[in-house]
């Protein structure tokens, strides 16, 4: 789960971590100018795409805000704004931590120059592993290459090493990490990643606008083009894995477990709906506890209610598959016989084959 930038910070802030002044408004910003107007979309790219924007001027105060509410940003329209002081910036610095799956490592990334053009550099940031016992040697390393004083930067990392821990993340990117002409640092903007499935640690993760819709729906990549929907945990995995198999993105993991019920599917659906890139959706369905009439009954109802689905591939096996058949066909639905066939289907789909 990735968090809006407001509640990235009010996290960074619960951890004594330090961030601009700031409120969120909905439509009217009745604070002082200058000040800093930032989109509230999950997505990279805001200030290129024109949702980040500093007014000094009262008179096009209410039309840049509602420029910025109208402005959809890789697919995702804000229901709010960031209304942010404006710091005076000294340097902008990038500093980050990750999990590396292959490692099996939380790594520290480090870049002297922040700010909106850091993926131009792709060869000189320092990225070591990190532990809680090596946080003063990786933040002296840190400090040497920000080009930063050891004493600002160690309580610094500190903190936001122990965020990481506990809040379950998986990615927290300060860019830009901002030095102000005092010599303090600031939290300029932060990206964050929640892991999915550690949220039963996390109630309060309820309250966060982009929440994921269940426990079993797990975000693998924002810009994903095939959305999966299966049955048990290890066939949704399964499923996944042949999408990546076949040389396609999968956005999502999704198990609806036994028992689905047209609120299952409509709520999976409603869900898939909010990536911006979707070109299909695969079914993978191994009927048992969960009929294969129910699943298509679900089907039904789901598509009455969102008009606008991406095209569907859907493979059914077990109780009661030859009614499904019959009730999917008697709308123009149709089915196919393999996983393989529906992946087929799908990447003509995506590639235009």
């Amino acid at each position: 789960m990735r968090l809006l930038e407001h509640e990235a910070k009010a996290v960074l802030k619960g951890s004594d971590l330090p961030i601009p002044s700031s409120q969120l408004i909905t439509n009217i910003y009745h604070g002082s100018l200058p000040v800093v107007l930032k989109s509230q979309v999950p997505v990279g790219g805001r200030g290129k795409a024109g949702g980040i924007k500093i007014v000094s001027d009262k008179g096009i105060l209410q039309t840049t805000i509602d420029a910025i509410l109208a402005l959809p940003i890789q697919g995702y329209l804000p229901k709010t704004i960031l209304a942010e002081e404006v710091i005076t910036i000294e340097r902008e610095c990038y500093l980050s931590l990750l999990i590396d799956r292959d490692s099996a490592t939380i790594r520290l990334i480090a870049h002297p120059e922040g700010g909106v053009e850091v993926e131009q550099h792709t060869t000189d940031f320092l990225n070591i592993p990190i532990t809680l016992q090596s946080i003063d040697d990786s933040a002296q390393q840190a400090a040497a290459r920000l080009q930063l004083p050891v004493d600002l930067v160690t309580p610094f990392i500190a903190k936001l090493f122990a965020t990481f821990i506990r809040s379950d993340a998986t990615l927290i990117e300060i860019n830009p990490l901002i030095l102000t002409k005092n010599n303090s640092l600031i939290c300029g903007d932060c990206k964050m990643e929640l892991d999915d499935s550690a949220s039963f640690r996390h109630p309060d993760w309820k309250a966060y606008e982009n929440q994921a819709s269940s426990a079993n729906f797990v975000i693998l990549d924002p810009s994903g083009t095939i959305a999966t929907i299966a049955n048990g945990a290890g066939l949704a995995m399964a499923t996944v894995d042949a999408v990546a198999a076949h040389g396609m993105k999968p956005a999502n993991f999704l198990d609806i477990g036994g028992g689905a019920t047209a609120g299952t599917i409509i709520a999976a659906f409603s869900k898939i709906m909010e990536f911006p890139d979707i070109k299909a959706i695969v079914i993978n369905i191994f009927a048992g506890i969960t009929r294969c009439d129910e699943v298509a009954k679900a089907i039904l109802e789901a598509k009455k209610s969102i008009t606008k689905l991406p095209p569907l591939y859907i493979r059914l096996a077990g109780t009661n598959f030859e009614d499904a058949v019959s009730i999917l066909a008697s709308e123009n639905i149709p089915t196919l016989a393999t996983l393989e066939e529906c992946l087929l289907a799908a990447k003509a789909e995506v590639t235009h084959e």
